[in-house]
């Protein structure tokens, strides 16, 4: 069993893992902290996955200021996420020998080690796989991408507070010595490559991935470049020429020439897209932020929704509620104060000065700062203005 595996490259070592281990320590809990952010942004009621038991964080109001928050957010996860990879990956070559050292137990300590270390590597590459393949609108793995994803974060977070606290010393100890210690491997293997050589290789890697990844989140020129980013990176036209998530037909939408907009509250009224458009008109420069990664930035005009909210007698709404001609999860969402009586939110009727395209929420759709894309409902049927 000690042949089996025969790992000879003279560059492992506690040092080369250390220096890995210390990034993936700086980063990993940003990736983990932005993504449980995601979490509560999505409001009360609207977490994904719903029933999570005691592992359900803290509540708050999402807040609507600075617009670009939710940007920054989903960006940081999904980017830093996959810049990270190619570290985790190097992380597991540097220290695989040790997956395989007999005997696999040596003590009551050891066997505990050894289990944390084997939840630690499962659902690290559990998140990677099920992030990247959400990414590219892969379902290969059959269950709920929330609910999975969500859970071995968990497992991830406890696996990864328990390996630092166990290895931490031994990383101080092995950066310290500023110099390589002895290889892992009895009988290395001649020097292909140096140390300094390999960490270029890596950091190159996750520099190329940032390459590849960052456009989506910052646009310009390099979002051209996103191709670990699918989504969205097929835009409309003219002024409606930003990401889409998802077309029209994708969602099974149609929009007949009699829609009207119902607006609930103390009092009960229809508008026609016409008599939206006689409306106060207000025109506010805001992102949207995907839960993939991609963002765009956009010029919308439209009726602020604490007018409407007014109209139909609610003056100080505590929180809205939005319907959508598309049917399933994402097509009803609910607004909270703060996202209901910004000054910028809007049901958008324009972008950029043009009319909404069909795929981008025609005839009307919301806008509000730092609200996650998913909630920024496109073809809106339906508000519900709600005083408590």
């Amino acid at each position: 069993m000690k042949n089996l595996f025969r790992f000879r490259s003279p560059l492992r070592g506690p040092w080369l893992t250390s220096v890995f281990g210390a990034v993936l320590l700086a980063c990993l809990p940003l990736v983990v902290l932005t993504g449980l952010l995601d979490f509560v942004a999505y409001g009360p009621g609207q977490h994904l996955p719903a029933d999570v038991g005691w592992l359900h964080l803290p509540l708050f109001d999402w807040p609507t200021r600075p617009s670009w928050l939710f940007r920054l957010t989903q960006g940081l996860h999904v980017g830093l996420g996959l810049v990270l990879v190619p570290v985790v990956l190097a992380k597991l070559w540097s220290v695989i020998p040790k997956l395989f050292a007999w005997p696999p137990v040596r003590s009551v300590a050891h066997a505990l080690e050894r289990l944390s270390l084997l939840l630690l590597v499962g659902s690290v590459l559990f998140e990677i796989v099920t992030g990247v393949l959400n990414i590219q609108y892969d379902y290969v793995f059959g269950f709920s991408f929330y609910t999975g994803h969500y859970f071995g974060a968990w497992v991830f977070i406890a696996s990864f507070v328990t390996h630092v606290a166990l290895k931490l010393p031994t990383m101080i100890r092995s950066l310290r010595r500023r110099a390589p210690a002895i290889p892992r491997a009895k009988e290395p293997a001649p020097l292909t490559m140096s140390r300094r050589g390999l960490l270029g290789t890596v950091g190159g890697g996750a520099l190329l991935v940032g390459l590849l990844t960052a456009g989506q989140t910052v646009g310009g020129p390099l979002r051209d470049l996103a191709f670990l980013l699918p989504r969205g990176t097929e835009p409309g036209e003219g002024a409606n020429r930003y990401p889409i998530n998802k077309t029209a037909a994708a969602a099974g939408v149609v929009v007949r020439e009699d829609w009207r907009l119902t607006v609930t509250g103390v009092t009960g009224r229809t508008f026609t897209r016409d008599e939206l458009l006689a409306l106060p008109q207000h025109m506010a420069r805001l992102p949207i932020a995907c839960v993939e990664g991609w963002s765009t930035v956009q010029t919308w005009t439209g009726v602020r929704l604490r007018d409407l909210a007014a109209l139909a007698g609610v003056p100080e709404p505590a929180s809205a509620f939005v319907s959508s001609l598309e049917q399933g999860p994402f097509a009803q969402a609910t607004l909270n104060h703060g996202q209901t009586t910004d000054p910028d939110a809007l049901l958008a009727l324009r972008v950029n000065g043009a009319d909404l395209s069909l795929d981008h929420g025609f005839p009307a759709r919301i806008i509000v700062p730092a609200l996650p894309g998913v909630h920024c409902t496109k073809w809106v049927r339906a508000l519900d203005f709600r005083s408590a």
